[in-house]
């Protein structure tokens, strides 16, 4: 699926860790069919990768603006890249 598709590098910033961000990331993801994981970052941000078809990359995108109902997202930023090799279920890391 994720080689047909879209793969982007997203990083979010705001008040996105310590309010299930990854646990809600990861549960969005599955629900849409994604690959890829997602893990806190030291500088307070969270990380991603989500990959597959192109319109659920589009919607994951639109649904990390808002995030879970105790997130602060000020800003997603998010750059396509190149799929990685064989990326399994969406899971956190880290």
């Amino acid at each position: 699926m994720a080689e047909t598709g879209k793969t982007a590098l997203v990083r979010i910033l705001g008040r996105v860790q310590g309010v299930s961000f990854r646990v809600w990331t990861r549960d969005e993801a599955r629900k849409l069919g994604l690959v890829g994981w997602v893990r806190n970052e030291a500088d307070g941000s969270v990380a991603a990768l989500i990959s597959g078809p192109e319109d659920a990359v589009t919607l994951m995108l639109e649904r990390l603006h808002d995030g879970p109902p105790a997130a602060w997202v000020s800003k997603v930023v998010a750059e396509f890249v190149e799929p990685p090799g064989h990326v399994g279920d969406f899971r956190i890391t880290k």
